[in-house]
């Protein structure tokens, strides 16, 4: 098969759109689909037995048996390099979320017009991710609930307010000349931020700063 075109795996139990969407692929210009199957235990067969790796499974949600969310983890654990795009009669909100999170990249209406399954197909493995704006607001939102807060090292406020002045590049004169602080006590603030971030060196300290988001 050419190097360059894009090899893709479709999990579809109609049949009808399961012909449709093999003539849609086979017909573009850099898409191939040599291998489809109507349920989701076959497909794992062949990933494991065949050891097939496509670089796109086109993954029907409402499959016979196991269903395409719960085929996901197995997929990703026999063709870890596989992008996997979702495919769904309409919105079907919580179950493609499910798919998201379990490590789909994204998913398709089945209605949508053969250029657009074929772009989406090519822009997944470009980064992108098919999404509409409503599933990406849900995933984008657990993603932040599920972020570790950040890390709590005990600094008061003026030991935040010298470290902000630190990551603005300022010096210790400049920061006490700003705070109207001595230099010794500045000197002896930023000794002290040190120990409590567990670091050695200004640049250290900033880079921590920065890292875990602390200002």
């Amino acid at each position: 098969m050419d190097a360059d075109r894009i090899d893709v795996l479709l999990v579809e139990d109609n049949d009808l759109f399961r012909k449709t969407l093999l003539n849609v692929i086979n017909r573009s210009a850099r898409l191939t689909c040599r291998d489809a199957f109507v349920c989701g235990e076959d497909a794992l067969r062949a990933l494991e037995e065949q050891g097939l790796a496509p670089d796109v499974v086109l993954l029907d949600i409402g499959l016979p048996g196991m269903n395409g969310v719960e085929c996901i983890p197995q997929i990703k654990s026999l063709s870890p390099a596989s992008k996997i795009v979702m495919l769904t009669i309409h919105d079907d909100d919580d179950n493609v979320f499910k798919a998201i999170c379990a490590g789909a990249s994204g998913y398709l209406l089945k209605d949508a017009p053969a250029e657009e399954i074929v772009l989406a197909i090519e822009s997944v493995l470009q980064g992108g991710a098919p999404m509409n704006s409503h599933i990406a607001k849900k995933v984008l939102d657990l993603f932040k609930k599920l972020a570790a807060p950040p890390a709590n090292y005990g600094l008061t406020i003026r030991e935040k307010e010298i470290l902000k002045l630190l990551v603005e590049g300022l010096s210790k004169k400049q920061i006490a000349a700003k705070l109207f602080l001595s230099y010794h006590t500045v000197d002896t603030h930023i000794r002290n931020i040190y120990q409590k971030l567990e670091v050695h060196t200004r640049s250290g300290a900033v880079a921590k700063a920065l890292k875990e988001h602390l200002l």
